[in-house]
């Protein structure tokens, strides 16, 4: 049994969501499991594994991803740890692994953590739920990328199998 540390960065709660999932799945395998924000997270000396997870927003992961990564370094390059980002691409199967994303390559080339497991899940679409900016912004990349744009548009793209794969593959770090 390990104690693992879930460690999210999300705005509209979907990269929260897929952690709560996780906690689930490595509980049932008898890991002592806690998640916490970015915002407040807890002391990890006294955890044996570190999961980072980030959503996209208007193209980029938090810039507090980035401090929080910094601030912790030492630690988590001393643990076995991983990261995965949560975004509306990963929904195409060409831009849905750490391989072929563009948002988990422009992690990797900016971050100094530079962990050995890594993941990629599509995120949640729900234009009735984000404000009026956000709702425009997200509605305009989707024309782009040819995606969904009606106004009343609520599709969850998150492929639960393959959460779940992610975290026994935690669970065997």
């Amino acid at each position: 049994m390990s104690k693992i540390l879930i460690i999210y960065s999300s705005v509209h709660g979907q990269t929260r969501k897929l952690c709560d999932f996780m906690q689930r799945e490595l509980e049932a395998l008898e890991h002592s499991v806690t998640c916490a924000s970015i915002d407040n997270p807890p002391a990890m000396e006294g955890f044996d594994k570190i999961v980072l997870g980030a959503s996209i927003r208007h193209g980029k992961h938090n810039p507090r991803v980035y401090d929080f990564i910094r601030e912790n370094i030492k630690v988590l390059q001393e643990k076995a740890s991983s990261f995965f980002s949560v975004s509306l691409v990963a929904r195409k199967p060409a831009k849905n692994t750490p391989e072929t994303n563009p948002y988990m390559q422009a992690f990797l080339a900016k971050s100094p953590w530079q962990p050995k497991l890594l993941a990629v899940f599509g995120g949640n679409l729900d234009y009735q739920g984000y404000n009026a900016l956000d709702r425009n912004i997200i509605r305009f990349i989707m024309w782009i990328t040819k995606g969904p744009t009606a106004p009343d548009t609520k599709v969850e793209y998150t492929d639960w199998d393959k959460v779940k794969h992610y975290a026994q593959q935690v669970d065997a770090l």
